[in-house]
């Protein structure tokens, strides 16, 4: 039988290679929860190839989706391998999401398998059913569903599927103006190249050089988490330290045995504000990456401040996974607060104009990149594809920025009005297209405003039907019934009428100033 290394050469499945960085002491902890749960190397190879072997024995279509929708856990995350192994592709869905929200992923995706928590079967599974799907599974953060007791039937043995590095590993929805979300395909080269690029920026320490350990704390349905924390750990054969939720204080608790810490500005801000965050908690740290939000140049100085760290910024999206980061040698340059860094090696980056032609140093225009770790395009969405790719091959991000005279790069704004709320994206057409829907709404308008916590927050803007009375806390009421939590507004304002510009387009810009301190 060939070894993992061979494979890892001659199959361009994703698990193989992260399978080959597996330290040769398979005994040795992978990840320790904050439960007090130790899983070894070897429980993840293991486990992971009895539920590939599940999925596998259901006799699946080639390129079945399985969509999950479960509690982070150390077996969602070998749910995760086990997909990845078994060739078929990973679609994560965030907890949050509701029945409206599932119903169309389930829907647009149609995958042949669909894991939830056991709480939450009886309604996903009758929108999984009715879909078509054929397979449903449940999966709790307490060990518990179908999907281990079936699982637990199956060889702990499994020889890797084969794959090529342009198939189809993850499905990742993102919405987009229309407010329909879009499925961005990554294929196992996307997310392989882009594992192997961070490890070597971001310097990775292998057991040999004192071994990384990496305080994990993020959720596993969206590309920080599960691509780049995970896969950077796994890539390296580095321990993780499992929070199945963040909270500040085992964070600082669990500090002094890790190496690197991943989070959104929001995890950075909480932090901030525990009394025992101080250069001595933080010593044995050697990394701090914040991303998939703006770090406020208040929160980047206060850490450095507080804990005599500075924290590394970068910048990716679903589509791409990572693009940017500020250096971690300094030789290379310092991190810049409000930069995110240089392009990564292999990743084109350049501004352009509204003319598609590049703009000089300094000046702000739309983002293009181009790069191995660039999607395959949106899911079954080919029109859509060839609109947000240039005739060079170039992705549109939507993102507008700068390059400075020393190369760093400065994400100044989202052309798309995407507001990013405690690291989630949120995005308003999504929003607008249920508020217009309802009863006595005329026309609505969502903008993000700055909030101290999450970054950004979302606030609605509501213009009543003649002779009709809204009332806001019964709107917001029901956007919290039927929509994820961090999508709903913080605040409704109903108003008379909306500002526009001479083509009638409504000027958000002119609202956030006027409700810029509205909360």
């Amino acid at each position: 039988m060939p070894t993992y290394k061979a494979l890892q050469a001659d199959n361009g499945n994703l698990f193989s290679a992260l399978r080959a960085a597996f330290p040769a002491d398979l005994d040795a902890t992978a990840v320790e929860t904050d439960n007090r749960l130790f899983y070894t190397w070897r429980d993840l190879d293991r486990a992971s190839a009895r539920m590939a072997n599940l999925l596998c024995a259901l006799d699946l279509p080639e390129g079945s989706r399985v969509a999950v929708q479960v509690e982070k856990s150390v077996e969602a995350l070998i749910l995760y391998l086990a997909t990845l192994r078994a060739g078929f592709v990973f679609l994560p869905l965030n907890t949050a999401y509701q029945s409206a929200e599932i119903d169309y992923f389930i829907g647009n995706a149609e995958p042949a398998v669909v894991v939830c928590t056991e709480k939450n079967f009886g309604w996903v599974s009758k929108i999984a059913f009715k879909a078509g799907t054929k397979h449903v599974f449940t999966l709790s953060e307490n060990i518990t569903g179908s999907l281990l007791d079936r699982a637990s039937n199956f060889s702990d043995q499994h020889d890797i599927v084969r794959r090529d590095s342009g198939d189809l590993a993850a499905i990742l929805y993102t919405s987009g103006t229309t407010g329909r979300s879009k499925g961005a395909m990554l294929t196992h080269g996307n997310l392989l190249s882009n594992a192997l690029v961070l490890k070597k920026v971001w310097e990775w320490r292998t057991a040999e050089q004192g071994g990384d350990v990496l305080i994990h704390a993020l959720p596993i349905f969206h590309v920080h988490g599960l691509f780049v924390a995970i896969h950077g750990a796994l890539i390296n054969g580095s321990k993780m330290i499992w929070l199945s939720k963040f909270d500040p204080k085992v964070v600082l608790e669990k500090m002094p045995e890790a190496t690197i810490f991943m989070g959104v500005p929001t995890l950075y801000v909480r932090l901030l504000a525990e009394p025992g965050l101080n250069p001595d908690v933080a010593k044995n740290m050697r990394l701090f990456i914040a991303g998939s939000a703006p770090l406020l140049i208040e929160t980047f100085n206060a850490w450095q401040t507080r804990t005599g760290h500075t924290i590394l910024e970068r910048y990716g999206m679903s589509e791409t996974a990572m693009l940017t980061s500020n250096p971690y040698d300094p030789s290379l340059g310092e991190r810049r607060g409000g930069t995110v860094g240089f392009p990564l090696p292999g990743v084109t980056i350049r501004v352009q104009d509204e003319n598609n032609k590049a703009v000089p140093t300094g000046e702000i225009g739309a983002i293009e990149v181009k790069g191995p770790n660039v999607f395959k395009g949106y899911w079954r969405m080919p029109e859509k594809t060839a609109e947000e790719f240039s005739t060079d091959g170039f992705f549109k991000t939507g993102d507008v920025g700068k390059y400075d005279e020393r190369g760093y790069i400065t994400i100044v704004g989202r052309s798309k009005d995407l507001i990013i709320s405690g690291g989630y994206n949120v995005y308003p057409a999504e929003i607008e297209g249920y508020l217009n829907d309802l009863p006595g709404v005329e026309e609505s308008a969502v903008i993000g405003i700055p909030h101290p916590d999450f970054g950004e927050v979302g606030v609605a803007l509501l213009i009543a039907k003649p002779g009709t009375v809204l009332d806001p806390a019964n709107i917001v009421a029901s956007m919290k019934a039927n929509l994820a939590n961090f999508k709903v507004p913080k605040q409704c304002f109903v108003i008379d009428s909306l500002p526009r510009n001479t083509m009638g387009k409504v000027q958000k810009n002119v609202l956030r100033e006027q409700y810029a301190k509205g909360l």
